[in-house]
């Protein structure tokens, strides 16, 4: 699957050689492409699996009684578990293949920088959707243009150097 990846990028990366490194070319077309999918399964479990209704769970452990989440934050957090998974084999595996550290490290380093992105990415979602009323998936959209710029940096100086 890696071979195949490369020889679809490398096809491509003739295009845009002028402007762009490999590796950051690799970065970008691969993070789209998981973006592009955590975006599509966002509208998908916001719009049809969780119908925009707030969620109550009950008998939770640790003497919690009752918790509700809203069908936001189910999606937002459903999508990162998702897009942490694919894009770390993607980044490990495809773009940042040269890396001297070791897979766990890597993992931890990466765990860290997709929680600091998810949440910047879930504030910016709470701020858009509900405090200036914008539509849920094209505040999505919105928020993780934002984020790319950090999660490239913090992957290529820190997760995988």
């Amino acid at each position: 699957m890696v071979l195949f990846i490369h020889k679809v990028l490398d096809f491509f990366y003739p295009l845009v050689r002028r402007f762009l490194d490999k590796t950051t070319y690799y970065y970008a077309a691969c993070g789209t492409g998981n973006l592009v999918l955590s975006w599509v399964l966002f509208f998908v479990f916001f719009q049809f699996i969780f119908q925009k209704q707030d969620f109550t769970l009950s008998n939770l452990p640790f003497g919690m009684e009752t918790k509700t989440l809203s069908a936001l934050t189910l999606s937002s957090l459903i999508c990162a578990c998702i897009s942490f998974v694919i894009g770390f084999l993607l980044m490990r595996y495809v773009v940042f293949t040269e890396s001297q550290l070791r897979g766990r490290s890597q993992f931890l380093r990466y765990g860290l920088s997709a929680i600091i992105t998810s949440t910047t990415n879930w504030g910016l979602l709470k701020i858009l959707v509900l405090g200036l009323g914008v539509f849920p998936s094209i505040a999505n959209v919105f928020a993780s243009c934002v984020v790319v710029t950090i999660s490239y940096l913090m992957q290529r100086k820190f997760s995988f150097k």
